[in-house]
């Protein structure tokens, strides 16, 4: 729990220090992580976005990582995309990413906080984040700044991992995430990712104690989001939300 109690106490540093290595296999090993349910996940959060009517312009990715999201959103709208993240070593395996993919000319990729993000007021139509909560000091204040560069009217939507629900569920992720993601993690990515293995588990039920969903759904109200839906997703495991900011 040491690793939990100083991800609460110096967030930033520690999801600079936890993925500033991990970046080569990032995407894969993302997969073992979320019980190979990621891409779902995402599909499902960057389907808030595509539904956009008229379509977005302009999204942005906040803790973008590797791009995943990004390209998907490029893939999947005509959108212009530019992705935020903390980790500079996550940004450049995510640019050489975006360059293989021809996307220079839509994905633009910068260094930044989410909790002080360097873009004006209404910026944007539409912004995602992926796994970013559990990462910031205030959750409700990094809200309202996620908020603050998304237009009246925009999307707002993020993909969180989740907690099951008892009884039956959550002993048996107990199990995976206690026992099954260290030793998957150090299959396949060595003892760092064996180390996020271990983190993950403790991590995520430590983030719902502190904030059950009712207290997400209120934050992204506060934050001036309205319409918030919250979908639980593979028994449990991931929540996807999304809602527009309030206009006006």
């Amino acid at each position: 729990m040491r690793a939990v109690t100083r991800s609460r106490k110096q967030p930033n540093a520690f999801a600079q220090e936890l993925f500033d290595g991990l970046p080569r296999r990032y995407d894969a090993l993302e997969e073992i992580l979320s019980f190979g349910q990621n891409h779902r996940w995402r599909t499902a959060m960057v389907d808030a976005v595509t539904v956009m009517d008229p379509a977005p312009q302009r999204v942005l990715d906040v803790a973008t990582g590797t791009a995943g999201v990004a390209m998907m959103l490029a893939g999947r709208t005509t959108s212009d995309i530019t992705g935020i993240d903390l980790t500079e070593e996550m940004l450049r395996t995510g640019r050489e990413r975006v360059a293989r993919r021809g996307l220079l000319d839509r994905v633009t990729l910068l260094g930044g906080r989410a909790e002080q993000l360097p873009f004006p007021d209404a910026t944007f139509d539409a912004l995602t984040f992926t796994y970013l909560l559990r990462y910031v000091a205030d959750p409700a204040a990094t809200l309202r700044e996620l908020v603050r560069v998304v237009r009246p009217g925009g999307v707002v939507t993020g993909l969180e991992f989740f907690v099951p629900s008892p009884p039956v569920s959550l002993p048996a992720w107990r199990l995976y995430t206690r026992f099954v993601l260290p030793a998957a993690g150090f299959v396949g990515g060595g003892g760092e990712w064996a180390r996020v293995g271990r983190f993950l588990g403790p991590s995520i039920e430590a983030h719902y104690e502190a904030y059950p969903l009712e207290a997400h759904v209120e934050m992204w109200q506060a934050a001036g989001v309205v319409d918030v839906h919250t979908r639980p997703m593979s028994l449990g495991g991931g929540l996807v939300m999304w809602g527009r900011r309030r206009d006006g």
